[in-house]
């Protein structure tokens, strides 16, 4: 499978660089707000930039350069990367099975897109050792989603944190990932399946 870094860490860099330049801008401006879905749906794009607290922003800042290094450390093709940019505003869109969620900002969500496209492309076009940490991966993200309980209240308070948090996003993250991934599995081009790397 022929890797294209560029394009991954290319993205997690415009997620980072538009969170870090929205920290002038009044939240409710850019935020996702599903009242607003249709009349501006440009929202499921910019929200991911909204942070309410300089530690929810340092926490996804941490997470975005994360998952910016799993991309090319699995050799992720660019499809990947398209699938995850796709992803992004399918990841506000499906807040909107929770219409009490009436604001929302962060990255988190689509970083949990991201981890689940690179999991999911390991398990389905990796071998070996690969395909078992893509499995692993995986699991480890179902786990934690649903431990959260995202069919829970809108939002929790948890210990530590000095904002809100909305654990229906990563859900929907992990969601709108998989189908990108799926989908973009679905239209790739022919390539060979990667050696055992063990």
């Amino acid at each position: 499978m022929k890797s294209a870094p560029y394009a991954w860490v290319t993205l997690a860099a415009l997620l980072c660089i538009g969170a870090l330049v929205a920290e002038r801008v009044e939240p409710t401006i850019i935020d996702w707000q599903p009242a607003l879905a249709l009349t501006q749906p440009w929202r499921a794009f910019s929200a991911v930039a909204v942070h309410y607290s300089g530690l929810h922003l340092a926490a996804n800042l941490a997470g975005a350069v994360l998952v910016a290094a799993l991309g090319p450390a699995a050799r992720v093709p660019q499809r990947c990367a398209w699938a995850w940019f796709v992803a992004w505003p399918l990841t506000q869109f499906g807040l909107l099975v929770e219409p009490d969620l009436t604001h929302f900002g962060g990255l988190s969500g689509v970083l949990h897109a991201g981890v689940a496209i690179v999991a999911i492309e390991l398990l389905v076009n990796a071998a070996g050792r690969q395909r078992a940490i893509g499995g692993a991966i995986l699991i480890g993200l179902c786990v934690k989603v649903i431990g959260e309980s995202p069919w829970g209240p809108p939002l929790r308070y948890p210990e530590g944190w000095d904002i809100a948090v909305a654990p229906l996003a990563h859900a929907t993250g992990v969601a709108a990932g998989a189908i990108c991934v799926l989908a973009a599995q679905a239209f790739k081009t022919r390539e060979p399946t990667r050696d055992h790397d063990d």
